[in-house]
């Protein structure tokens, strides 16, 4: 995706997760937190996981994600 594409901001991107980076896979201007289901723009995504696919709004959804501070 670069700047001069058009992108409606209602749409919902899909988006394959890499190591280090993403990969837009069809073109939307935020995909949803698998936790706490808040749209996260794609120029703020910085948490993600490459195994289950799943963005995360937040350092603390990240955590949640990946299993860890359940019950704390």
């Amino acid at each position: 995706m670069n700047p001069f594409d058009s992108v409606s901001a209602a749409k919902e991107a899909v988006v394959d997760y890499g190591d280090a980076e993403f990969h837009v896979v069809s073109p939307g201007s935020y995909v949803t937190c698998a936790i706490t289901a808040k749209r996260i723009n794609l120029t703020d995504l910085r948490y993600w996981n490459v195994d289950s696919q799943e963005p995360y709004a937040d350092a603390d959804a990240a955590m949640k994600g990946f299993g860890y501070g359940v019950g704390l």
